[in-house]
């Protein structure tokens, strides 16, 4: 495995640009001086949450006998949840109420950014590593290049507007549909041939 094809998958499937519209809506009702901090908390956890999964994520699903497709089938359910509360919004906007307004961890840490595809692919990157400092170079690359373009989306949010953010947030919601029975079936494909 080469670090810049690692570093390009990680980010493909964090999918930082495909995530703008989401980070703004979860965070539309936060304070503008507050959204900044909860960004760089967020994108920290994140990365924490990825060398967590990295470094001790085989010997976890070793421990709870779960396999990949597990994985891909449980993050397709979970992210087509999120994506039909984003397509048919609730009264308490697409995650519900959260605590203080803000979120902490869920869902901007973990799915959008320390998702399932994405733990996923850290497994099956370190079954082709030649050794975990590969893997490790290549998710912080990735993660950095995601963090950059989410810490510039509150820029987005004055350039968008109301209207501009809701359309992207049902375009969202419709990839996300896409993306999550994509990720579904997948894992069921595994599963079966396995």
């Amino acid at each position: 495995m080469k670090i810049f094809s690692a570093v390009v998958t990680l980010f493909l499937i964090m999918d930082p640009l495909g995530n703008i519209p989401v980070f703004l809506s979860v965070l539309k009702d936060v304070a503008p001086e507050r959204r900044n901090r909860i960004l760089v908390r967020e994108v920290i956890l994140a990365y924490i949450v990825l060398l967590t999964f990295l470094f001790l994520g085989k010997y976890l699903l070793q421990l709870l006998s779960l396999r990949q497709e597990t994985i891909s089938i449980a993050g397709g359910i979970v992210l087509f949840l999120i994506a039909l509360k984003m397509i048919f919004p609730a009264e308490g906007g697409i995650m519900g109420d959260t605590p203080e307004g803000e979120p902490f961890l869920v869902p901007l840490a973990i799915p959008f950014v320390a998702g399932p595809s994405t733990l996923a692919a850290l497994l099956l990157l370190q079954s082709e590593s030649n050794g975990v400092l590969q893997l490790w170079i290549a998710v912080t690359i990735a993660w950095g290049i995601t963090a950059l373009i989410l810490l510039s989306s509150t820029f987005l949010y004055r350039l968008l507007r109301q209207k501009g953010l809701i359309a992207m947030e049902r375009l969202m919601g419709m990839l996300l549909v896409m993306l999550s029975v994509q990720m579904f079936l997948d894992g069921i494909s595994k599963y079966l041939r396995h």
